[in-house]
């Protein structure tokens, strides 16, 4: 291993988080398989592109993207439209990215921006300053040095002995702090942070943790800058560990999906009634009817026949 080695101070509160991570992460693994459904993680993967992509301020949203992963067209500026096709082809190859591959990284930039940018999947080859609306608040690495730093960062992740926690956080800051790419890094950064941790616990692939960054924007832009102003991304990383810890939780109390049990159900029986689902799952009538609303409008369930003597039909036999 190279001398390269990203500065950060190890925190107890950091390995509190931590400690606290691993405990609800085997809470969640716990009967996974039979919890977190084709359905679930489909619906926490367009939280993922939702909210990484809100970042990004592009708002087309959960109900647009579902309809352009079922190949519907939506209402949107063209340039929004080729931001979500983007990340929908970046996160398709989430599974089968190999997390301590330079090489796939560019691919998975090549993917996200193909479209946007005619330097997709290569280096900026420009000089360039981070800004928000206060003015520019870091002015990034040299474009002549960037291949080299990315090398070493690589290099460090590849063989540090840090728990994969950290350095999961600590490659986001760094790649922010080079920010390799003329545009697509804050995408690229939180996609990477997500498939080192699915390396590391399979079950991130269906923890949306994206989106809870989303509902911290602001503290996730303060931590980065904070980090820069200290000079070592020791508040990024209890930020990011913060986040991790609340996107697992959320994940553990909504992994019970209601919408699955009314698959479940409706399977059992295709002529199952709105009232007979309520008194099973011990919720009214008109949080069923809700329900089945969503999975209509999702193309996954359809009414075929009257009320009193029609059936459901689940029109996706994988759900």
């Amino acid at each position: 291993m190279g001398s390269y080695k990203p500065p950060y101070t190890i925190t107890s509160k950091m390995l509190s988080l931590s400690t606290s991570i691993g405990e609800e992460l085997t809470k969640l693994e716990f009967g996974a398989d039979k919890i977190i459904t084709p359905l679930l993680r489909k619906k926490n993967r367009i939280k993922t592109l939702a909210g990484t992509l809100e970042i990004e301020g592009n708002f087309m949203g959960e109900e647009k993207i579902t309809a352009m992963l079922d190949g519907k067209r939506v209402l949107g500026t063209y340039q929004e439209v080729l931001e979500v096709e983007g990340v929908i082809n970046a996160y398709k190859e989430f599974e089968n990215y190999n997390y301590n591959s330079l090489d796939d990284l560019l691919k998975a930039h090549k993917l996200l921006m193909s479209d946007i940018l005619t330097t997709a999947g290569s280096f900026r080859g420009v000089n360039v300053g981070v800004g928000s609306k206060d003015g520019v608040t870091h002015v990034a690495p040299p474009y002549g040095v960037v291949p080299d730093l990315m090398i070493d960062l690589f290099e460090w992740l590849k063989n540090s002995d840090e728990h994969i926690l950290i350095k999961s956080c600590v490659f986001h800051y760094e790649f922010e702090f080079i920010h390799p790419f003329s545009d697509g890094n804050g995408r690229i950064g939180r996609l990477w942070q997500s498939i080192i941790l699915y390396h590391w616990r399979k079950v991130f692939n269906a923890i949306p943790t994206e989106s809870i960054i989303r509902d911290n924007q602001n503290r996730y832009y303060k931590a980065l800058e904070d980090s820069c102003s200290l000079g070592e991304c020791t508040p990024f990383i209890e930020f990011m560990l913060e986040v991790i810890l609340v996107t697992i939780k959320s994940s553990v109390k909504s992994s019970v999906n209601t919408e699955d049990k009314v698959l479940e159900y409706i399977k059992k029986k295709p002529k199952i009634t709105i009232r007979e689902l309520s008194e099973l799952l011990y919720l009214t009538t008109r949080a069923i009817e809700k329900q089945i609303a969503n999975l209509k409008k999702e193309n996954i369930l359809r009414r075929v026949g009257s009320a009193r003597k029609g059936y459901w039909e689940i029109l996706d036999e994988n759900r």
